[in-house]
């Protein structure tokens, strides 16, 4: 006997801009909430450390008779090398098996990417899966990762190899958030706008050149913009790019992040993800002008846009060698294969606001790409200086 069934599942991705998520009548967070619950709904919150809502958190729950927050916030430590302790997600199941929480409950995790990635991977493996809101706080959360359906931590060295998918029962971008940030965090969200421009929509793009000047002085209602903007481009790409649980090999989103992984892990990640994405980014910017798929003007178009956005395009950890005397940021590209299954498929940008995908790199194409950026590293020191 043969039994097969089509199983169709629907899902809503559900992502909300607001201000002051907290204060007294916003109703934003209540009703992302309530949506779906009768009776009251029990919540436990994770925030980082490093942020402070002081006694924000317990008022607005007391304030809204159908919620119950059953313990203050819970801090946890931020920062990608949060995800190399597993004991922090113990400590998250810990909590929810104290307060007795169920699949009917909600989870709100409140941070960068780092703890959205660690709270959300272990919501989504508690009674096997809790739901979860993320309440991403820095501009590379609000307009890319936390805006995902991806949730992981970090496992044999390697960022993300254990984790899951689960589409957040939303997302609350408070941008209230975004005027606190340190600048290298307010900047960070910045590059993954220009990524997302350069892959879909050569209008946003062009707008972010506009903005350029503003946003190299991370001036509130430029970043705002653009960080809606990338926001909507990738919540558009993941509802209709096709394959939002990546079962394929493609990942468009993911251009400039093979070298960009392996970036953060040789540098201890002192690189943050903005950064190595940036500097993945004209990796393969230069590497496609090396291969004749992009013109010399158009990569130093946006090159020189990267840079006004207070970007480095080069880092020493890029000539870290093994003992065998090869280049260790050349693995990135076999582990990236590794990590989404199948054949080797990497995206490049042939045009502003087009893609293609190709499926093998000529090494001696990237070694060029690599030494033109160490020619021209003229903020290889801007970089170092923000360590």
């Amino acid at each position: 006997m043969d039994i097969r069934r089509d199983i169709t599942l629907s899902h809503t991705h559900n992502v909300r801009f607001t201000q002051d998520a907290f204060a007294s009548g916003n109703e934003t967070l209540a009703s992302v909430l309530t949506s779906e619950n009768e009776g009251t709904v029990r919540v436990l919150i994770f925030i980082d450390d490093q942020l402070d809502l002081g006694t924000r958190t317990e008022p607005y729950f007391e304030a809204q008779p159908s919620l119950e927050l059953v313990a203050a916030p819970i801090a946890l430590p931020g920062g990608e090398a949060a995800k190399n302790d597993w004991s922090h997600v113990e400590t998250i199941w810990q909590a929810v098996h104290d307060h007795q929480l169920c699949r009917h409950s909600y989870i709100i995790a409140i941070g960068g990417g780092a703890i959205l990635d660690l709270v959300g991977f272990a919501a989504a493996t508690a009674h096997r899966g809790i739901r979860h809101v993320r309440m991403p706080t820095t501009t590379l959360s609000q307009g890319d990762g936390g805006v995902g359906v991806k949730n992981g931590v970090n496992f044999f060295g390697k960022k993300n190899w254990v984790g899951t998918f689960a589409i957040p029962h939303a997302v609350v971008n408070d941008t209230d958030f975004l005027k606190t940030l340190p600048e290298r965090e307010k900047r960070a969200g910045l590059i993954e706008a220009v990524k997302v421009a350069l892959i879909r929509d050569r209008t946003f793009y062009e707008r972010i050149e506009e903005l350029a000047p503003a946003l190299g002085q991370l001036e509130h209602e430029a970043l705002v913009e653009v960080v809606e903007q990338s926001a909507a481009h990738h919540v558009d790409h993941i509802a209709s790019g096709g394959d939002p649980f990546e079962y394929g090999s493609a990942r468009p989103l993911d251009f400039g992040h093979w070298a960009a992984h392996k970036l953060e892990q040789l540098s201890n990640f002192k690189i943050t993800h903005g950064e190595a994405v940036a500097i993945g980014m004209a990796i393969d910017l230069r590497y496609s002008v090396e291969i004749g798929l992009l013109e010399e003007a158009t990569a130093e178009r946006i090159l020189s846009l990267i840079a006004t956005l207070g970007f480095a395009t080069h880092a020493p950890e890029l000539e870290t060698k093994d003992a065998q005397g090869r280049l260790e940021v050349l693995k990135g590209l076999e582990e990236f294969r590794e990590h989404l299954g199948g054949e080797l498929t990497i995206t490049l940008v042939p045009k502003l606001g087009e893609k293609v995908e190709v499926h093998e790199m000529d090494k001696a194409a990237v070694l060029k790409a690599l030494d033109s950026l160490k020619d021209r590293a003229s903020g290889h020191e801007a970089l170092n200086e923000r360590f």
